[in-house]
């Protein structure tokens, strides 16, 4: 063990095993979660080799042959549970994506959630057990985030109850979907429905692509892979393009809108029902968020603690990095994110399966709240942890450059979550409708329940910005109850003036949809205050769920952190508003300061905490251990380009070039 990282551990000031038990839900989940790890860990079946010294092609058939491994083992050890097959995925492909992502994550959820009892016996077994091998084929080459801009038609023919699909345009041409291009025999393709000459929108079709014993594209099909990205370099990422393909009436997926054998359609009961996957993803995202903050965070401190650089004082030894106030202000503010967004994405779990239950039941009245905060948030913590993830590598000087850190894999494989499952400024314009739609409600008088029910209050003190002395807030900057209802009164005034700015324009006499573009940098703005306000909110309900004093006492300073630093990344919205003076502002950077010092013990144990075990990190840099530069060398040294003292490069170009001089 580096004594570096030994005497971090020492000084901390709380139980690290008791913290990981919270932000796993409970003991029982630790100790589940740790045997899951060990199951693969221990297994020679996943041993591979270092994937950034493989071709792409190597890396994709390495993938494949673990991902089916996976398989049987999940089969052998009776893993059922969504969860530990999350956590099991997450170990053979240390938080990879990975050629079975979308069979796994959207093509079986799909299943579960649109297809009717019959469709679930004819295909989810087959899908769970890889006779069916799926993918969730949306994003077309021309459109992606705007689904109502989808080409891909799907037409019922009453004559033989069948749909034929098409593509009846290069812009159509399904585009990005991960498995599509080598790995998937089957995908659910959303075309639009069109049945007696009138079109009803998009719907979902499951669609055989490839034969299942030979593997070969099916009559009508034009199907490969997209070729290299930025990153997802294990992902066949696919096109699709469909020629007069004709499926089974039974092969639209029917649990909510169906095509009776006549053609005559029967509506869903929602018409956002249709992207209850997407909802889901959005979901999931929020909480994929934390996880590779919690990975990026973890390696940036951790090696701020082993490495030693300049001068504080002259003549005294070389410092710790993390020693450094600067090294502290760019990395704790980070730890205190990644524990945020890891408590809102368990916030967002819970809320999905609560309202999924009552979608199952017929209630769905919260459908609308829940559409609008999985996009919203999937955006404000992607947006946010992609630049967190990079101030990570920057924080790690040179080597964070090097791929041995990890950090380079951990932000372009996180990068494209700002764009799937909606790009993220749409993702906010989004929630922005439903929040207008919301305080035009309020401002009728209606009552508002859930997350927006504060615009309820906006209305009654009649929010808007004013002088703060006008104000009959005081805020106390070291009171995190103060600071939620500051955050809350700068999303209420943020929202009022996004509404108000397209009421001018309505008034110029702009249509709707000119009013509203119009207005979509400030609705951009009142959506982030909405989802900052429920971030910090959440924190802030979470410390009261924590009985240990001494954990109790640290999340609240990295709380209070967060909390503060956001003000201080937008102190123009506060100060604009009023709800802040210019002496509170400075007042509240001396503060920040003065938690960094606090933190500064225990930075350590709250990345050790995350509990991610050394072959999930995958990180020369974030070792346990410490030991970083014996293992940065030696991972040097297993280059393919050190395979022999002297490469052939020299013998055919540079010695022939000295003989030419």
């Amino acid at each position: 063990m580096n004594p570096d990282i030994a005497r971090e551990r020492e000084n901390a000031t709380f139980d690290v095993n008791k913290l990981t038990n919270i932000l796993d839900g409970g003991p029982e989940k630790t100790a589940r979660r740790r045997e899951i790890e060990s199951l693969v860990f221990s297994d020679p079946d996943f041993k591979e080799d270092d994937p950034n010294f493989l071709s792409r092609s190597e890396r994709y058939d390495q993938a494949v042959r673990k991902s089916v491994q996976m398989i049987l083992k999940l089969r052998e050890y009776g893993i059922a549970d969504p969860e530990e097959i999350q956590h099991y995925k997450s170990c053979v492909h240390p938080d990879r994506p990975e050629p079975l992502d979308l069979h796994l994550g959207m093509f079986l959820p799909t299943l579960l959630n649109q297809a009717t009892p019959e469709q679930m016996d004819r295909f989810f077994m087959p899908a769970w057990n890889l006779e069916i091998i799926g993918t969730y084929a949306q994003t077309e080459m021309g459109h992606g985030t705007h689904l109502r801009g989808l080409e891909t038609t799907a037409t019922y023919d009453p004559a033989t109850q069948e749909f034929v699909l098409n593509s009846p345009t290069v812009s159509s041409i399904k585009w990005w979907p991960g498995g599509l291009g080598k790995t998937s025999n089957y995908a659910i393709v959303l075309a639009q429905l069109y049945s007696l000459g009138n079109c009803h929108g998009l719907h979902a079709f499951i669609v055989q692509i490839r034969d299942i014993s030979t593997h070969k594209p099916l009559p009508g099909i034009v199907v490969g892979d997209i070729g290299p990205k930025f990153g997802f370099h294990e992902v066949d990422n696919g096109f699709l393009k469909l020629e007069n393909v004709r499926i089974p009436r039974e092969n639209m997926l029917m649990k909510y809108s169906k095509v009776e054998p006549d053609g005559s359609y029967v509506k869903p009961p929602s018409a956002k029902l249709t992207y209850g996957t997407m909802v889901f993803i959005r979901s999931m995202i929020v909480g994929a968020s934390a996880v590779a903050l919690a990975k990026a965070s973890t390696i940036a401190i951790r090696y701020s603690a082993v490495r030693h650089q300049s001068e504080i004082r002259a003549g005294e030894p070389e410092p710790q990095i993390l020693d450094y106030q600067t090294q502290q202000y760019k990395l704790f503010p980070l730890l205190a994110m990644a524990y945020a967004f890891k408590f809102v994405g368990q916030y967002m779990k819970q809320t999905y399966h609560r309202i999924s239950e009552d979608i199952n039941h017929g209630n769905f009245s919260e459908l609308p709240e829940l559409h609008a905060l999985s996009a919203g948030l999937k955006a404000f913590t992607t947006w946010e942890t992609n630049s967190a993830i990079e101030v990570c590598r920057m924080s790690c000087g040179g080597h964070g450059y090097s791929q041995s850190s990890a950090l380079p894999d951990i932000y372009v494989d996180f990068t494209p979550t700002c764009t799937y499952e909606g790009e993220n400024s749409v993702m906010m314009l989004q929630t922005a409708r439903y929040l207008v739609k919301s305080y035009r409600q309020a401002k009728a008088g209606q009552r508002l329940s859930g997350i927006v029910s504060y615009l309820n209050e906006a209305q009654n003190r009649g929010v808007q910005p004013q002088p703060v002395a006008a104000r009959p807030t005081v805020v106390d900057v070291n009171d995190l109850s103060s600071l939620v209802e500051v955050y809350k009164l700068r999303a209420a005034i943020l929202v009022d003036l996004a509404a108000k700015s397209i009421q001018q324009e309505l008034q110029r006499r702009k249509s709707q949809e000119d009013a509203w573009n119009n207005s979509a940098i400030d609705l951009v703005r009142a959506s982030d205050a909405h989802c900052h306000y429920v971030v910090v909110k959440l924190f802030a309900d979470k410390l009261g769920e924590v009985g240990d004093t001494a954990i109790h006492s640290v999340l609240s300073t990295l709380a209070l952190l967060y909390a503060l630093h956001g003000i201080t990344k937008n102190s123009g919205d506060f100060l604009q508003a009023g709800l802040l003076s210019v002496p509170q502002v400075m007042q509240i950077s001396l503060r920040i300061k003065e938690l960094l010092s606090q933190l500064r013990r225990n930075a350590v144990a709250l990345v050790d905490a995350f509990d991610i075990h050394d072959k999930k990190l995958n990180s020369v840099l974030g070792r346990y251990d410490g030991n970083v530069y014996e293992h940065m060398f030696e991972w040097a040294r297993r280059s393919p380009l050190n395979a022999t003292e002297v490469h052939e490069s020299f013998h055919k170009y540079l010695k022939p070039l000295r003989s030419n001089l």
